[in-house]
């Protein structure tokens, strides 16, 4: 016997609705366009390299005269050089008996004080610190030694006493003693000069 009409199509049957082909087809569509983008859906770049991350700033290791420990040294004045070591200059003697003690820093600060306990203080100008520096090099000064006279003949006479850093010298400003040693005289005259 033959099947009755109009019972519908066998299983088999390839022939579909065309509202589901239409479905099946936009869900295959939107599954492959997943594919084409990244997971969160942007284009990636025309390149395809991510962009150049921005460098770190650089850092700086603090130096061992800045460490909470140890003090800076102190730093001259812009354009005045510093002497290589402290210079103190002792001047004593006179009618007065007079003493004074002048204080040269090496970063150009002076401080004269006299024997009453007096004090004035300044600095060097550059020109000053300049004609120092000069003297201080000069290669006698490390030869001179401290000259002395007589005290009968000079009884009233000043006398100077020169220290830079572990070097003495000094002379008695007397015209019956020993010649002056040039270089301690200029230095002298130069110290007395700016901080009198």
């Amino acid at each position: 016997m033959g099947e009755p009409a109009g019972t519908g199509a066998r299983p088999t049957d390839m022939s579909w609705n065309p509202a589901a082909a239409a479905t099946i087809a936009a869900l295959l569509a939107t599954l492959s366009g997943c594919t084409s983008t990244g997971p969160t859906g942007a284009e990636p770049t025309a390149t395809g390299t991510p962009p150049a991350a921005t460098p770190a700033p650089a850092t700086t290791t603090p130096t061992a005269a800045a460490s909470p420990t140890t003090a800076p040294p102190e730093t001259p004045t812009p354009g005045t050089p510093a002497t290589a070591a402290r210079v103190v200059l002792v001047r004593a003697g006179g009618i007065a008996g007079m003493r004074d003690t002048v204080t040269v820093e090496p970063d150009g600060r002076w401080t004269r004080a006299d024997r009453a306990g007096g004090t004035r203080t300044g600095r060097l100008s550059t020109t000053d610190q300049d004609r120092l520096q000069q003297l201080l090099a000069d290669p006698r000064l490390g030869t001179e030694t401290t000259a002395t006279a007589d005290p009968g003949d000079c009884a009233d006479a000043f006398a100077y006493r020169l220290t830079v850093g572990d070097r003495t010298t000094g002379y008695v400003d007397c015209d019956a003693g020993p010649a002056r040693p040039p270089a301690t005289e200029a230095l002298v005259r130069l110290l007395i000069g700016v901080t009198g």
